[in-house]
């Protein structure tokens, strides 16, 4: 006796996009209720260099750049040095910084700003991405998940600034911007570099247009050139500081954070071991970004 297969009923594609729609709609209704709920008068304000990133961005900026045929091997010599110097001292000179900045601007002349946008993502993958604190990275997050607005705020090129606040999914950032005429870098600046007291006008600013209570506000930094901006707020905070600023903070009751390892024994060596160490982090450097190639 033969036997017939029953064939099995097909998919109900209707009942199964009807079960989709759903749990679309449920996933979103636990994504809004996890959701922080927006604290509109408090926001966070970070200083970049050596706080949300260990050394100076606009040195890994210019490794990028030198990569790709930028400038030249010479030229990131400087640059390294500038980058020892940062590090050894872990203080930030006004006059260093503008001249290593300065000098950085003027390689861009000439070049597009849609072009350095798309080259500022995929340096920050390559040099800057493995250099972030995980621990200042955990402060952003903490004022983010508050529902609190988060400021990147640096002495560097705004263009990498927005990077580093993009990928960080931070609020946006406030930094030195270049000035461009249709598109095209000039090699110039707009007025002076984002430094010392000109961070606590921009702080301000956006406190005014945002209406945010600065009392009810924080400000981190490693730098006491960044004091105006750190007193500005009502938490301040000092990250990896600097000696002037580790004291100050001290003296007025602030919260002082180091994420650093072996600083001491850094700092306690003698100028001329400090000016051996450069020269071979400089020579190092070199050999490196020549093997790259």
């Amino acid at each position: 006796m033969s036997s017939q297969r029953v064939p099995r009923p097909g998919p109900n594609l209707r009942s199964r996009s009807v079960l989709a729609g759903q749990a679309a709609a449920a996933a979103s209704e636990v994504e809004h209720w996890l959701a922080p709920d927006p604290d509109p008068d408090a926001a966070a304000f970070f200083d970049v260099d050596n706080t949300i990133m260990q050394g100076a961005s606009i040195y890994h900026f210019a490794r990028g750049l030198h990569q790709r045929d930028f400038f030249t091997t010479g030229d990131i010599v400087k640059a390294a040095w500038q980058q020892v110097y940062f590090r050894l001292a872990g203080v930030e000179d006004p006059e260093h910084i503008a001249k290593a900045r300065s000098s950085a601007l003027a390689f861009i002349a000439g070049h597009d700003v849609s072009e350095l946008e798309e080259i500022g993502e995929q340096i920050f993958d390559e040099h800057m991405a493995h250099k972030i604190w995980p621990g200042t990275r955990a402060l952003a997050q903490q004022h983010l998940d508050a529902g609190q607005r988060v400021w990147l705020v640096t002495a560097a090129p705004i263009e990498i600034a927005a990077v580093i606040a993009r990928r960080l999914g931070l609020t946006g950032a406030l930094g030195t911007v270049a000035e461009h005429v249709d598109g095209t870098y000039t090699g110039e600046l707009v007025g002076e570099l984002l430094h010392g007291e000109g961070k606590a006008v921009a702080v301000r600013a956006i406190a005014d247009r945002e209406g945010l209570d600065l009392e009810r506000c924080y400000a981190y930094s490693d730098s006491s050139n960044d004091l105006p901006m750190l007193s500005l707020v009502g938490h301040p905070c000092a990250i990896n500081p600097d000696p002037r600023l580790r004291a100050h903070a001290r003296a007025q009751g602030w919260d002082v954070r180091d994420y650093r390892t072996g600083r001491k024994v850094a700092l306690a060596g003698t100028r001329a071991a400090g000016v051996a160490v450069a020269g071979a982090a400089a020579w190092q450097a070199v050999r490196t970004l020549r093997r790259s190639r």
